[in-house]
């Protein structure tokens, strides 16, 4: 191992050489850092405990190609950075742990390489990058993901301006049971209210509505549902909507055509090895037989763009560890790398602005090359998770378009309280999963009036510099600053700060007035949640709050 140290930032290359090719073994770099002035920890995957965690119970995130990314922070209680480790490779299953060491109130730290097998190799070299600076916590995370981007060459897909705009996703508020009139129904409605792209999502596939994937792998239109695809594609095109088509990359289904064609090519443990099997993309068949579905689904029926779902679910274990001659890639991982980029290949050559939408835990700097949505992973109704989720992606994804997941609510809700879902997601891509038809009239004047929010102040929300604080309370309020104009959300105190000249406060929290501070004498303008007007003023010394 060599070390580079530059100022508060320390580089070491780590170095592993074999007498000849072989699966390496798993191996650590371990260090113990104080724990003097930490508060918290942070890493891509954690939605909830920010703890500091014991050394028998470590913080973990673990981290290869298609899962989350190798990056975890130690943060002070004023949010400084106190230690971000990173590392370059984020290919390769990787395990970055800190834990509290009792005996000394040290964090016992260590990462873990070659924590899943992979391809035979007889080198390998990584750096692990170890930034001490005190600056903001997100600063250091923003910074990583830099690095990864501009040093080691993980450059991100394009993306198109429509991945970009809000979209109306039929998961949630159709589940299975899908129909093309009804479809176009909401596909109207949510059009008139500025959606301008719809998701469908499982479902299109079979006229089985229980869930789970035994009749996935054909991709065959179910005529009773859909009827002619491409045609429903075009009618919502002349509606002025996008359609983007869902598809369970890995799963086979055993009431499919193609499953006896495919048994021998599964990867044990990537579906539920009953109902349902996981492909093995170190096959060339698989990748092929994967690619071409998308390729003629594209080409045929118009599509804007895919959601490829369970890219995660690739897994590498039991009899699949096992050697087979007929496979062409030994690596899963770099099987992985073949097929997504076999798929991006061929579909940017049918249509250069396609959709790619991936969802947490794809999301790293890897998978980035190929999808240019990255989407908050199921979180139904849950506000805090999506708010968490979306911050943690928009600190680790550049310039790629973060999606919400879906929101969603329940209609015997007040306005209000349905409100508090988009406004936790306002730093991402909105995607909405309601029946936007079937809304009561106030839910349906909120919605209205949020996108229409969310439209005016797109380029602050999207292209801005997002600060979120205090990570520990999973981020008590978030602002996002572009120039001289900010939106600022609280989720929690009822103190805001504007640092702009121009400042729209959005109160997502608990408190019913809000104490906005070095903004006296600026004009101030106060909306319900259906952007009704029921105050207006100057701020003055003698006002308490607003």
């Amino acid at each position: 191992m060599n070390e580079n140290k530059v100022g508060d930032m320390l580089y070491l290359t780590v170095n592993m050489s074999l007498p000849e090719a072989e699966i390496p073994e798993p191996f650590f770099v371990k260090w113990n850092f104080s724990a003097s002035d930490c508060y918290s920890t942070w890493n891509p995957s954690l939605l909830d405990i920010h703890g500091l965690f014991f050394d028998w119970g470590k913080l973990t995130v673990k981290s290869r190609l298609a899962s989350w990314m190798p990056v975890q922070s130690l943060i002070s209680k004023n949010g400084t950075n106190k230690l971000c480790i990173a590392v370059s490779d984020v290919d390769t299953p990787i395990s970055i742990r800190t834990g509290i060491h009792e005996e000394d109130a040290t964090f016992e730290c260590e990462i873990e390489f070659f924590t899943l097998p992979t391809a035979p190799t007889d080198s390998y070299t990584a750096v692990v990058r170890f930034d001490m600076r005190s600056i903001p916590y997100y600063d250091s995370v923003y910074d990583t993901a830099e690095w990864w981007e501009t040093e080691w060459g993980y450059e991100p897909a394009y993306v198109p301006e429509a991945a970009r705009m809000p979209m109306d996703s039929l998961w949630y508020s159709f589940h299975q049971m899908l129909d093309r009139e009804e479809i176009l129904k909401e596909c109207r409605a949510s059009r008139e209210i500025g959606l301008e792209t719809v998701i469908i999502d499982d479902g299109w596939q079979t006229d089985d509505n229980n869930r789970g994937y035994a009749y996935c792998g054909d991709w065959q239109v179910a005529p009773k549902k859909m009827g002619d695809m491409a045609g429903l594609v075009e009618e919502i095109h002349k509606i002025g909507m996008k359609v983007i088509l869902w598809y369970s990359v890995p799963f086979m289904g055993i009431y499919t055509e193609k499953f006896k064609e495919f048994e021998g090519m599964f990867l044990e443990g990537s579906g539920d090895d009953k109902t349902f099997f996981g492909l093995d993309p170190r096959y060339k068949k698989v990748r092929e037989y994967l690619v071409g579905i998308y390729k003629k689904a594209v080409k045929e029926w118009k599509l804007d763009g895919l959601k490829l779902d369970f890219i995660d679910s690739f897994v590498l274990k039991g009899k699949s560890l096992l050697p087979d001659t007929k496979r062409d890639c030994q690596s899963l991982e770099n099987a992985i790398h073949l097929l997504m980029t076999e798929i991006r290949q061929e579909l940017i050559a049918i249509n250069p602005d396609i959709m790619i939408e991936f969802r947490q835990s794809y999301v790293g700097p890897s998978i980035r090359k190929y999808g240019n949505m990255l989407r908050v992973g199921d979180c139904p109704c849950d506000m805090l998770k999506n708010r968490v989720g979306i911050v943690n992606l928009r600190m680790t994804s550049g310039k790629t378009a973060v999606h919400s997941d879906m929101i969603m609510w329940n209609t015997d809700d007040t306005a209000e309280n349905a409100a508090l879902q988009f406004a936790s997601i306002l730093y991402a891509v909105p995607q909405v999963s309601v029946r936007v038809d079937k809304l009561p009239e106030e839910h349906y004047k909120m919605l209205k009036y949020y996108i229409s929010f969310w439209r005016e102040h797109k380029e602050v929300l999207l292209d801005g510099r997002l600060t979120a604080e205090t990570p520990e309370c999973n981020y008590s309020s978030a602002c996002s600053t572009l120039g001289e104009k900010s939106v600022i959300t609280t989720f929690t105190s009822p103190l805001v700060e504007v640092k702009t000249s121009y400042a729209v406060v959005v109160n997502a929290s608990q408190n019913n007035a809000l104490i906005v501070k070095d903004a006296l004498n600026k004009a101030y303008t106060v909306v319900n949640c259906m952007g009704e007007e029921i105050a207006t003023g100057v701020i003055s010394a003698d006002i308490q709050e607003i």
